[in-house]
Order: structure tokens, then C-alpha cells, then sequence
């Protein structure tokens, strides 16, 4: 196993990915067999993609954009909005194989038919993958795995990120060598031919504050504890929102070190959450947020600070390599996504984040993308989907 990673801020498409090219060809000594690439969204996506045919022929390439760039060993990559980071992996005794589809309104559908052609294009039609590499548009990662699930059952890992660009402005890109679409969903397929580990957490801890949900619909929470969310959510931080809860409007800056957390796992008496990161007050008073949610689900405040953002990134990076690995040595590089909430919160504070995984990693190359949601499995656990999380996949050599 050989990986590379690169990465360039140049805002010609082809001149960025013809940089980052060389840097893989040269580490790599050869082609790759697998290209994942996160970009800004201010790209011309066409553009990119007929580059990245060009520069790797016979390599399965997997794309999504990134909020405001990316990250990898070499430091956070970002000029004006502009970034784009590529990372290769050659792996001689392993298969991998990259499907897409439109969502279309049927993301069940989607995922199935975008499994089935990643499957074909590893050359395993019907076996089941050690693991999954997922990218897709906001609004329905938790059907995707659902049908993940269904599909090839709840033990094969689901590693990933959702979709961003950089002012939320729906003008994401999901792609591969020969689509491109701003409703998708991508998946890789992979049978490595070594050793893997992963690690999904967040950098936060609970408060006291908690409640149900007494009523809810998709993605939007009305009553916690028969009462209005966002009055609840107000009280529970102090007044945070405040103004909003008057009138309704966005909050995502007042709301990043405050997420809401339920408990998707318990091993040994620690619990799990994942979270959802609470986007506005509508005008009767409820939340709206990036994940769904249910009536009966039970809501923990959960409280961090712009030191545990930062840190957070070296320790799951560091907890996934000890999970599997008896020395660093082991490893040739690592997958990592990291919420863009997260990051437009420590954005000046970027290469710390950077130098912890570093650190964790010990040089290893690495990419990372900024995303609209983040998906994981948690140690012991089943695949999830939440917000303001970091999930990373680490491939030994």
C-alpha cells in the first residue's frame, strides 16, 4: 500500500490539478489506483474533472467539494475561496470501485444502483466491501446508510463527509471521472489489500441541560419537552439566541459550541453522541437542523471551546491509529473529515488543527475536507450521520 496526498490553491482548474498531479506521480513512483479529490466549489467542476481524466487514465476518482479549501500534511490549503487537494492511493493486492447516481427523490434507489456500480467497477459484483467511502449532497445521508445497511449489512464501516461550498449556497459538486451532479451520491467501494482503522467523535462533553423531543418532523424539532425548541434551547445556553427566538433567522455562529447531542452508543459506560448543529429559528419558534430527528429522541446539550476544536483533530486521528496499529510506523496515510462549521470556527487557528494530525500521524500524508455533515462508526457501533464531528480512516502499509 502507497499513498500520496497534494494539494493547490492555483483558481485554474487544470493548472491546480496538473501541480498536485506531479507531487502524487512523484511519491507514488507511478499511477494510482484510486484518486479521491476535494475542491472549493468556485471551481469549474467540468473543468476539474476533464483535468483529472487526463492526468490519471485508468484511476478510479472520487470527488466532492470542500468548504473553503482543504487540509493536508503540508498545511490548511486556501487563497481566496480557491483549494483544491488530491489524494492517491496504490494498492496492488487490494479492489476499489467508485459509483454514482442522482438522489432523484429516491435516495434508496440512488444508493443501491451507486453500490451496484461501484461494486462492478472493483470487480466484485455481490460481495460485500471491508469498508465505504461516501460523499453526497446535505439532506439525506441518513436513508443513504439506512440503505447501506440494509444492503450490505450494519458491520461494514461507513466513512465519509457531506458536500459543501463555501457560503451554503447549495452550489456543491459530487463527481466521479464521468459525472458530475449537485444532488448524488458517491460511493467507493474498497477491499484493501491491508490493515485499516477508523474513528468518528466529536470534541465536546455534555452539560446538565436535557430534554425529549415532543415534536418534531424531518429535520425540524418544534417542542423539547412540550415547549418551544428554540425557547429551550435559548434558556439552556444562556440567551444565546436571543434575537432570533423573537423572529426567527440563521444561527450557526451562535450554536457551533453549543450542539445538540443524543447518545448513539455506550461501550464500557462512556457514551457516544452524535450531533446536530442547530441552523435557525423559524418563526413559530422551532429549530431547524442538519440532521433528522424524532419524536421520543432525547437532547443533551453539549458544550465546547474553540481549544477542544483544535486538539480534538490530533486525538481521533491518534485513538484510530491505536485502535489497530501497534506504531505508527504501520501506517501509510489517512482520510479525514472535518465538519466546516468546525473549521470556519478555528479558521485562524488552522494550521494547529493541521499540526495535531500531524503530530497523531507522524508526517503521514493526509487529506482533509471540509464538509456539511460527517459520517462515521463509532468503536463497537453502527454507522452514523451527524454534525460537527470529525471522521477519519487511516490505511495501514
Amino acid at each position: 500500500m502507497k499513498v500520496a496526498s497534494a494539494a493547490s490553491t492555483q483558481r485554474d482548474p487544470a493548472t491546480a490539478v496538473r501541480d498536485a498531479a506531479s507531487v502524487l506521480r512523484a511519491t507514488l513512483g507511478g499511477d494510482p489506483g484510486l484518486v479521491i479529490v476535494s475542491s472549493s466549489s468556485v471551481y469549474d467542476i467540468g473543468a476539474l474533472r476533464g483535468e483529472l481524466a487526463q492526468q490519471f487514465p485508468s484511476a478510479m476518482i472520487h470527488g466532492a467539494t470542500s468548504c473553503l479549501g482543504v487540509m493536508t500534511e503540508q498545511g490548511y490549503a486556501c487563497a481566496d475561496g480557491y483549494g483544491v487537494g488530491l489524494f492517491a492511493l496504490s494498492d496492488h493486492d487490494g479492489y476499489y470501485g467508485t459509483g454514482a447516481a442522482e438522489l432523484g427523490g429516491d435516495p434508496a434507489a440512488a444508493t443501491r444502483l451507486a453500490l451496484e456500480r461501484a461494486l462492478a467497477a472493483a470487480g466484485m459484483p455481490g460481495c460485500r466491501p471491508d469498508l465505504v467511502w461516501l460523499s453526497a449532497a446535505p439532506g439525506d445521508e441518513e436513508a443513504i446508510l439506512a440503505t447501506l445497511r440494509a444492503t450490505i449489512g450494519p458491520d461494514v464501516p461507513v466513512i465519509g463527509g457531506t458536500a459543501a461550498d463555501n457560503t451554503i449556497a447549495g452550489e456543491w459538486w459530487l463527481h466521479t471521472r464521468d459525472f458530475q451532479s449537485r444532488q448524488a451520491v458517491v460511493l467507493t467501494v474498497m477491499f484493501p489489500g491491508s490493515r485499516f482503522a477508523f474513528a468518528f467523535h466529536s470534541g465536546y462533553a455534555p452539560a446538565e441541560s436535557r430534554g425529549s423531543v415532543t415534536r418534531a418532523s424531518g429535520r425540524t424539532v418544534f417542542e423539547i419537552d412540550h415547549r418551544p425548541a428554540a425557547d429551550v434551547y435559548d434558556e439552556w445556553t444562556a440567551g444565546s439566541i436571543a434575537t432570533q427566538r423573537e423572529g426567527g433567522g440563521t444561527i450557526l455562529g451562535q450554536t457551533t459550541l453549543h450542539p445538540l447531542g443524543r447518545i448513539a452508543h455506550s461501550i464500557q459506560g462512556i457514551s457516544y453522541y452524535k450531533l446536530s448543529h442547530p441552523e435557525a429559528v423559524t418563526e413559530d419558534g422551532a429549530l431547524t437542523l442538519f440532521t433528522n430527528v424524532a419524536v421520543g429522541d432525547e437532547f443533551h446539550l453539549l458544550e465546547g471551546s474553540r481549544a477542544s476544536l483544535v486538539e480534538r483533530a490530533g486525538r481521533v486521528a491518534a485513538a484510530a491509529v491505536d485502535s489497530v496499529f501497534g506504531s505508527v510506523d504501520e501506517v501509510a496515510g489517512a482520510l479525514v473529515i472535518y465538519c466546516a462549521g468546525c473549521m470556519l470556527t478555528v479558521r485562524d487557528q488552522m494550521d494547529n488543527v493541521v499540526g495535531s494530525i500531524d503530530q497523531a500521524l507522524h508526517g503521514r500524508p493526509f487529506l482533509g475536507a471540509f464538509t456539511f455533515g460527517e459520517q462515521g462508526c463509532f468503536v463497537g457501533g453502527e454507522n452514523h450521520h451527524g454534525n460537527l464531528m470529525i471522521s477519519i480512516l487511516v490505511f495501514g502499509r
